[in-house]
């Protein structure tokens, strides 16, 4: 009988055990003894709040790099996920210009991007990281204050074994996969908020709450979309960010020979 209850308490008690990658899911000693076990590289993926046309919510980029920086720190083996960044940089909210046309669009200083970027890098080494890995999923601003932080931080730290570095290939080079995807397959190339993105929305929204697909539509940007939404596919956007992933962790390991 105490054989019976002790079976049926286990699952309970390793329920308690977080598996996660992400360090918000994760208690300062779990977090610890990750470190002490391997977890040795911390990923900082930065994404913005930011229109998308009637058809797709404002956390795009949230999503996305919610989802991928997973599965980036899954192929690593040896990484832990920061909290993703959900602000950056977009147009200016006095005159409204760009983005901020749009109700919704958050905007942050360049200045203030980098500047809470190079912060948690610091708490992330204070945590113990060896490795800390800047990375962006928006475009349109914040990926030059990541190489400036990466670069300062690298420079000082390096010689005391801690590397810090920007990850560019995950953003620039998924593009230009995209760019030469989406004509082979007599799709449009798009811009912003078009094919691209909201295909990968799609994969990532398993609950089908983010995309409203009566809504979506072309766009020159009358209603914040360059592009073309209504041809985005799950399948799509599942190769596109698998371009992501793959990109970001061979720069990463070759970054890091």
């Amino acid at each position: 009988m105490k054989r019976y209850l002790a079976l049926l308490m286990l699952p309970a008690a390793l329920f308690g055990q977080s598996k996660s990658l992400l360090i918000e899911d994760m208690t300062w000693t779990e977090v610890r003894d990750a470190i002490a076990a391997g977890k040795t590289s911390a990923i900082y993926y930065a994404a913005s709040v930011e229109e998308n046309g009637p058809g797709v919510a404002l956390g795009k980029h949230i999503f996305i790099a919610h989802y991928t920086a997973q599965r980036i720190a899954e192929q690593l083996g040896n990484a832990l996920v920061y909290p993703t960044m959900p602000f950056a940089p977009t147009n200016d909210p006095v005159v409204k210009s760009g983005f901020m046309a749009f109700p919704g669009t958050i905007h942050v200083s360049e200045q203030a991007f980098g500047l809470i970027a190079r912060d948690v890098a610091l708490s992330a080494m204070a945590a113990g990281f060896k490795n800390i890995l800047l990375m962006s999923d928006h475009g349109g601003g914040g990926q030059e204050a990541l190489k400036r932080v990466a670069l300062e931080l690298d420079s000082t730290y390096k010689p005391k074994g801690i590397r810090v570095l920007y990850i560019p290939d995950l953003y620039f080079k998924e593009k230009e996969a995209m760019k030469k995807y989406l004509p082979e397959h007599d799709l449009p190339i798009d811009n912003h908020a078009g094919t691209d993105d909201t295909s990968e929305v799609m994969f990532v929204d398993k609950d089908h709450k983010w995309i409203r697909p009566d809504k979506l539509i072309v766009d020159d940007f009358k209603f914040g979309v360059r592009g073309d939404q209504t041809k985005a596919t799950p399948a799509m956007g599942e190769i596109f960010i698998n371009y992501k992933i793959q990109y970001a962790v061979a720069q990463i390991k070759e970054l890091l020979k």
